[in-house]
């Protein structure tokens, strides 16, 4: 050793010093220091070794023991510093020492490890020592730390001396196989299991030793580990699992001796196992070809087909068909040759013999474990689709008119539809071997029967049958497909059992973007034809659902350009003319329109054409707008269809008979609020004008709303400068006297509310002066509470204008600013307020804290809570709602601070829980409930008082009121438990 380093060091009295304190066993602090003086170069390794001297030669193993661990630990942190000649030094001594007293090994081996991580380590060492280990060391004798540093130097070679390591052959693999045989501990095990799939992976000679391989791991399968309580070392069943079974899947020359051991597993009493054994034998068909699975298939279909005719398990049952399903597609993929051909059809029709015959048999238990398997085999590949739908679904049709019970019907379906939905995977219906094209009529026929049936469940599952075939590109043909449409408007429109009609509404949405043309085009002359029906309430319904499908269809459509624009260009403009032509029966008292123009159809409309213009191009939608505005401002009808109507269209005249006109400017709204902001508005500043007059004069509280509502979405986008500061004024201006006095105070103030939110959202100078007047109104004993409902609406988002759907100007933390620049002024207004408007102030400030941000109320908790516990003493049920939907999620997520108050949140919420209105009863009850999030030592004193008080709650006459009640109560109950 003596030229394991050179040159001169200081303090070499000092290092002797610590050796000695270290090998003694005084200090094992010492070991760090000369560590730390090897690495800041104050010794050398070989003056350690020279100081080492006296206990490497000394006869008491212990000492040797004492004097190789200060090597080692050393070495450990300063491996990297070493020479090439001093690692070649090092290796040899450690490996003559590999024949010491056991005491003396596990340090020997620490220090292999750190020169194991070596670069400079010589070509041939790595070998070197792991034949020295393999031939030396009786590595599961050793302790569990030991044997993983064994394991940690096979790592380190195995990724830094791969060719070397190689050149061993199968030597290598025998000598690893001794190494690992026996082991039980789950932490070397994780590691023993990857240097297995590193050997297969990496290409590894395995000789003679492939079954002693497979023997040294599969002796663990299948895994039987459960950690014990509080393991520092976090391993789980599931990571040997996982581990393991990547070993097992790694090589088909495995297959041999696995799959015997898989199907012996499979059929044993244990969950577990079988669970293993099937995810296991998935995972190896990915690997294997039918050369492995050829001698086993007889016995693992039978194995496989137990489990599912016969399992209580879901789980098992799951695992069992996705092996199957591995299987085939495994087949699939081998067919190379007409011998292979013939494996995977006779595998094929075994499952078929087996199975198929139970499809006829739809009240019987094995029908649904048949279709399940058959199913699992076809979705496997496009060959074992069509071999096994060939067989079943002429059956299935066959069946289907064989058997009339509803019930049967549905199982039979729902079969098939099981059959369809695998034909999705391939998406075209291939006319060569498609079973299903050739069975068009027949399959349509049954499906189109089922969504006739009186049984709602089987129309449920004609439904989505229907949906699956309008997905199969080229399988309906155009009067198919036309069929297919009338069906889901009769079924939407008509049929009174709701799960039908929204089933029909979705399918109708799923489908729309591929036939985007057929779906409007039949959609809206059905919104026509209910339009003639008549003036009943049913009619009104009709509408409401036609115009619901067509808004689902709309927004599919904005995924495909095209569909967007046919939709636009057609349904938009049908619509309006549908609306138009009513409106104007209306004003000249001729056909019955009025169902068109309740305000529940027009709502419904107003997401469709909503729908149809946001996701516009800015080409398409100048060429739109050029149109629509022209219509409302000079009547201009010419592009709509069937424009020959019986008067002129003026929805901004005055008079009377206009009334009906006038209520289409919601559609207006609809329309020019959700186009781009980048594009032009014709005539802008004269449409502003007449919005803004009919938003304040108009008697119609509908008409005024949606005419405010339109103003102030195009206020919001409109760009700043002189234009959008004269509007604001001319707004003002009128809005001022109409607040003031006279009939129009209210929409006045819808008009107020409307700009302000406009102006808020984007941060416009104007915005805090509309606010003040806001918050003035408050104190108005007729406008108060209606104002301070206008902070709800100036906090939430809109669902149909001034949203970033629709385009509007949505500044960032527009709601956190609002809060900052106007609670103050709320809390002093309601400190200033008489008895009789004080309320106002507390709705208000109640709906802003309502729609804050969470993270930023609970920073201003501490300066609001006391006025919050204030409201909930308003007799106002939508203050006391509002204020405790305000309180309950900080309840949770600010317990420490609510403590403080925990006396008063108490009496409040039992107070209320008595409340005459039941959504206030359920509110505090709620609130009650999150109490107990606080800390226990808080709670407990009110512990008694709240379960006496939580009694009467519980013979509520509301079901709802009494569930919350046994839900709070019973958390009370456990309060101070164990455990809690």
């Amino acid at each position: 050793m003596a030229a394991a380093g050179a040159g001169p060091g200081a303090g070499v009295e000092a290092l002797a010093a610590s050796v000695l304190d270290f090998v003694s066993g005084q200090q094992d602090g010492r070991g760090a220091e000369v560590a730390a003086g090897v690495k800041d170069g104050r010794w050398t390794v070989l003056q350690l070794v020279e100081a080492l001297g006296f206990c490497l030669e000394n006869t008491d193993p212990r000492m040797r023991g004492r004097g190789i661990q200060l090597l080692s630990q050393v070495l450990l942190q300063c491996y990297s510093l070493l020479q090439e000649k001093e690692v070649l030094h090092l290796v040899l001594f450690y490996e003559s020492r590999l024949q010491d007293h056991h005491l003396v090994i596990p340090s020997v081996l620490q220090g292999l490890r750190a020169l194991s991580m070596c670069e400079v380590l010589s070509p041939g060492l790595a070998v070197s020592v792991l034949k020295a280990i393999f031939q030396e060391v009786h590595v599961q004798s050793l302790m569990q730390l030991d044997r993983h540093t064994v394991y940690s130097i096979i790592t380190n070679f195995m990724s830094t001396r791969e060719e070397e390591l190689k050149g061993l052959g199968a030597d290598f693999t025998f000598g690893f196989i001794q190494v690992m045989d026996g082991e039980k501990d789950p932490r070397n095990l994780l590691v023993a299991f990857q240097i297995v799939r590193d050997l297969i992976a990496k290409d590894y000679s395995l000789g003679p030793f492939v079954e002693e391989l497979f023997e040294v791991t599969s002796c663990y399968f299948p895994v039987d580990f459960t950690p014990p309580p509080n393991d520092p070392h976090g391993i789980q069943r599931e990571d040997l699992i996982l581990s393991l079974r990547a070993v097992l899947a790694s090589t088909p020359q495995f297959a041999e001796f696995l799959l015997p051991l898989l199907i012996e597993k499979l059929d044993s009493e244990l969950q577990s196992a079988k669970l293993d054994s099937l995810q296991t034998l998935t995972a190896c068909c990915a690997i294997y070809g039918q050369k492995e699975l050829q001698e086993f298939l007889p016995s693992l279909w039978s194995s496989l087909r137990r489990e599912v005719f016969q399992t209580a398990s879901e789980k098992i049952e799951a695992e069992c068909l996705a092996a199957l399903h591995a299987l085939s597609a495994c087949l699939s993929r081998s067919v190379l040759s007409s011998d292979s051909e013939d494996l995977l059809d006779s595998f094929l029709s075994s499952i078929l013999q087996d199975c198929r015959h139970h499809l006829c048999e739809p009240d019987m238990k094995l029908v649904w474990p048949s279709a399940k398997l058959l199913q699992a085999a076809a979705g496997a590949s496009l060959r074992t689709y069509h071999r096994i739908t060939r067989s079943v679904l002429p059956l299935l049709l066959e069946q289907y008119t064989k058997h009339t019970q509803s019930s049967q019907r549905r199982t039979i379906l729902e079969m098939l539809l099981g059959f369809l939905e695998l034909q999705q995977k391939w998406g075209h219906v291939e006319e060569d071997e498609s079973t299903l094209l050739s069975l068009q009529d027949p399959v349509c026929s049954v499906v189109f029967s089922a969504l006739t049936d009186p049984s709602v469940q089987l129309q449920l599952v004609g439904i989505k049958a229907l949906t699956v075939l309008g997905s199969l590109q080229g399988f309906l043909s155009s009067s198919g497909l036309e069929l297919v449409v009338d069906h889901l408007i009769r079924l939407a429109l008509h049929e009174e059992d709701s799960q039908s009609s929204e089933a029909a509404m979705e399918a109708a949405g799923s489908l729309a973007p591929t036939y985007p043309e057929v779906f409007s085009g039949r959609m809206v002359p059905r919104l026509e034809e209910e339009l003639q029906s008549g003036t009943e309430a049913r009619n009104t319904e009709d509408m409401v659902s036609v115009c619901q499908s067509l808004h689902r269809v709309a927004l599919q459509c904005q995924q495909d350009v095209e569909g967007c624009w046919y939709f636009h260009q057609t349904v938009v403009p049908c619509l309006l003319a549908m609306a138009v032509q009513a409106a104007m029966q209306e004003s000249t008292h001729t056909l019955p329109g009025k169902a068109l123009l309740e305000e529940e159809v027009l709502a419904a409309m107003i997401p469709v054409i909503s729908a149809a213009t946001t996701h516009l191009s800015p080409e398409l939608a100048a060429q739109s707008v050029s149109h629509v505005v022209p219509l409302f401002l000079n009547g201009e009808v010419s592009f709509l269809p069937q424009n020959s109507f019986p008067c002129s269209f003026q929805p901004f005249g005055d008079g009377e008979c206009l009334e009906a006109q006038r209520r289409l400017v919601a559609l207006l709204m609809a329309f020019v609020c959700s186009l781009p902001r980048d594009v032009a508005i014709p005539q802008q500043e004269w449409l502003l004008r007449e919005l803004l007059a009919l938003s304040c004069s108009c008697n119609c509280p509908f008409t005024a709303t949606t005419a405010a509502k339109c103003f102030a979405g195009l206020v919001n986008k409109h760009p700043a400068g002189q234009q959008l500061d004269e509007i604001l004024q001319l707004a003002v201006n009128r809005m001022e006297p109409g607040l003031a006095e006279g009939p129009h105070r209210t929409q006045a103030l819808t008009l107020l509310l409307w700009v302000t939110k406009a102006l808020v959202l984007r941060y416009h100078p104007l915005s805090s002066c509309l606010t003040d007047k806001l918050l003035g109104l408050l104190g108005d004993t007729e406008l108060g509470p209606t104002a301070a409902d206008g902070f709800s609406l100036l906090m939430a988002e809109s669902p149909d204008v001034l949203h970033k759907g629709c385009h509007a100007d949505v500044r960032i933390m527009f709601r956190q600013r609002f809060f900052t620049d106007n609670v103050p002024k709320l809390v002093q207004g309601f400190h200033g307020a008489g008895p009789d408007v004080k309320a106002n102030y507390l709705k208000g400030l109640s709906h802003v804290l309502n729609h804050l941000p969470k993270p930023v109320l609970v920073t201003e908790l501490p300066t609001l809570l006391s006025l919050l516990l204030e409201a909930l003493s308003c007799s106002d049920r939508v203050v006391q709602l509002s204020t405790l939907s305000c309180l309950h999620p900080l309840l949770l997520e600010a317990p420490q601070i609510m403590s403080l108050h925990v006396d008063t949140l108490v009496t409040k919420f039992l107070n209320l829980t008595s409340s005459p209105t039941m959504a206030v009863r359920i509110a505090a009850l709620r609130c009650a409930h999150a109490l107990t999030s606080l800390p226990t030592t808080v709670l407990l004193p009110y512990k008694g008082r709240v379960i006496r008080a939580l009694a009467k709650p519980l013979d509520d006459k509301k079901r709802l009121v009494r569930k919350e009640a046994v839900a709070a109560r019973g958390e009370w109950f456990l309060l101070g438990s164990p455990g809690r």
